[in-house]
């Protein structure tokens, strides 16, 4: 099978629907990791392939070098993309705020525009990799002391959720479910509370849902619940083909935030007709 950098759905959503994350504007609502592929070539391709213009990337000094000892940078098009460094392997405050303040470093050597922001993870255990809220908190705080464009992994707890807003969070990203569980949204109700929390009186702060989604459907149904974009990674790298993967994740969150502006129709217990009752032909009886 072929594939093609412009391969998308037809119907495009809006050229103006763009997402806007602090002073960052963003054409595509799908913001794709850089991990976990099975080398940089397929990764290239993969982020190609899904249409995005924003990749996240793990600054921790490890992480950035390959088994054959290539620079995971020297594979990315930092012309074409937004980085957003991320502080992936931290658990604690301190550790958090060091590596975001690496990650700055690195991407104002590379003149990069994502040199002020960062995606935010301070993890409880290696086990769930669930987020430790109170450590979450705090690397919030002092990151945006320091001048930092801040978005916050979470879980779908709304009250830290609008605590970390208030702490000055420029975006937060509650999880769909655990680190690359692949389960999907689990508790969309709690999503819909973050909304309702978050965008009170403030209809433009940005949420987008990050971790556990594993297929496009996933995509799509964190989109109709009306989040601003999706943050990805294990379900495009470890799916049986990542290339195509990729097309389909694209598509999806084109095609739930389509949905989502239009509009689903209430659930209904009973049938409704989609033909109208009135002005049908009715035989008289003999």
């Amino acid at each position: 099978m072929s594939h093609s950098a412009t391969d998308s759905l037809d119907l495009e959503a809006p050229s103006a629907d763009t997402l806007r994350i602090g002073t960052h504007e963003l054409h595509s609502r799908l913001i794709v990791g850089t991990g976990k592929y099975a080398d940089h070539e397929q990764m290239r391709q993969s982020l190609e392939l899904s249409g995005t213009d924003c990749i996240t990337v793990a600054v921790r000094r490890e992480r950035l070098i390959d088994a054959a000892g290539r620079n995971l940078l020297d594979s990315i098009d930092t012309r074409r993309y937004t980085l957003l460094p991320n502080t992936a392997g931290c658990y604690t405050a301190d550790d958090a705020v060091r590596t975001a303040r690496l990650g700055r470093e690195i991407l104002l050597g590379l003149e990069n525009p994502g040199a002020d922001w960062v995606k935010l993870e301070v993890l409880a255990d290696q086990k769930t990799l669930l987020p430790d809220p109170v450590a979450t908190l705090e690397a919030t705080s002092r990151l945006v002391e320091d001048g930092f464009q801040v978005l916050c992994y979470t879980t779908d707890d709304p009250v830290i959720a609008r605590r970390l807003k208030q702490a000055g969070a420029t975006c937060v990203m509650p999880a769909g479910s655990p680190i690359g569980s692949g389960q999907g949204v689990l508790n969309p109700n709690n999503i819909r509370i973050c909304l309702e929390y978050l965008k009170d009186g403030d209809p433009d702060y940005p949420v987008i849902v990050d971790a556990g989604v594993g297929t496009a459907s996933d995509v799509t149904i964190a989109m109709e619940l009306g989040v601003d974009g999706v943050l990805l990674n294990t379900g495009i790298a470890h799916a049986r083909d990542p290339l195509t993967m990729a097309r389909a994740m694209r598509a999806a969150t084109e095609a739930g935030r389509l949905a989502f502006l239009a509009g689903r129709i209430p659930r209904r217990l009973y049938a409704t007709a989609s033909s109208p009752d009135e002005g049908l032909f009715t035989a008289r009886p003999r």
